[in-house]
């Protein structure tokens, strides 16, 4: 039997409890479940209290509800608030809107090695088949399901990861929704940077400082997938400012910041 780092599942969530429904029913589908479950609450409503409450009787596993006020967006913050919770030594971090593949974990958690972080792929489905995706809670997909479109990216074939090159460029296709991260590595560059204000960026202003301190990116292609259940456009207010942030990261080679996890500890 293969021998996997204590891990959390960390799952990101904002008053969208139809998706979270789904996404964590996925998560205690897997073939190798997580050691604990810890959702990073952005300030949803009690409807997303209630459906976490019922889960949690339903798990073989902790299932852990990390929630703040709602004051706007605020990911960052709650991220970092999540992370001081958790008690894995390697972090999977997904969205609340992203259905895992029966095997995210187990993919993640295999290929996982000192020195590196790691992206999964992201499938969409589109806006138009979600209302019946929900009616019916489907969180299990095959060759001839209605859902996710038909593309190569949607097959699994976990040995074309083993080919893949770490990099210490892949921001372009980087996705928060879909990463793992050792622990200790977040802590080293002081989590999530809250002088982020607002929407955009701060997943990968994150990964350009852990790419400063060294850590290689390693891309699950075909492997480590999530079926992301499109959605309107949030508002993006923040983002230019956020860009100068990362922009900066990049000119100084930043890699820690000044506000972070250390708040918290």
């Amino acid at each position: 039997m293969a021998s996997y780092p204590s891990n959390s599942l960390i799952i990101s969530t904002y008053n969208a409890p139809l998706q979270l429904e789904l996404v964590l029913r996925s998560a205690l589908a897997q073939k190798k479940l997580p050691d604990e479950i810890l959702i990073a609450d952005d300030g949803s409503t009690n409807e997303t209290q209630i459906l976490i409450e019922t889960i949690k009787r339903e798990s073989p596993i902790p299932i852990i509800h990390v929630r703040h006020e709602d004051k706007g967006f605020r990911k960052s913050i709650i991220l970092n608030k999540t992370i001081t919770t958790a008690k894995g030594d390697y972090l999977i971090q997904i969205d609340g809107d992203c259905i895992l593949h029966p095997a995210l974990v187990k993919d993640h958690l295999r290929f996982a090695r000192v020195g590196y972080y790691q992206f999964g792929s992201r499938i969409r489905i589109p806006q138009e088949k979600v209302p019946t995706l929900l009616e019916k809670k489907c969180i299990h997909f095959h060759c001839r399901s209605p859902y996710p479109p038909k593309t190569i990216r949607s097959i699994r074939i976990p040995y074309l990861t083993l080919l893949q090159k770490p990099t210490t460029f892949g921001v372009k296709k980087f996705r928060g929704c879909n990463a793992s991260f050792w622990k200790s590595d977040i802590h080293a560059i002081n989590g999530y940077n809250e002088a982020m204000k607002g929407w955009g960026s701060e997943d990968s202003e994150l990964i350009i400082r852990l790419q400063n301190k060294g850590i290689m990116g390693r891309r699950l292609r075909h492997c480590g997938l999530v079926y992301h259940i499109d959605h309107p456009t949030a508002c993006q207010k923040g983002t230019s400012d956020n860009q100068l942030i990362e922009q900066e990261a990049i000119d100084k080679k930043l890699v820690t910041c000044a506000l972070g996890l250390n708040q918290y500890l």
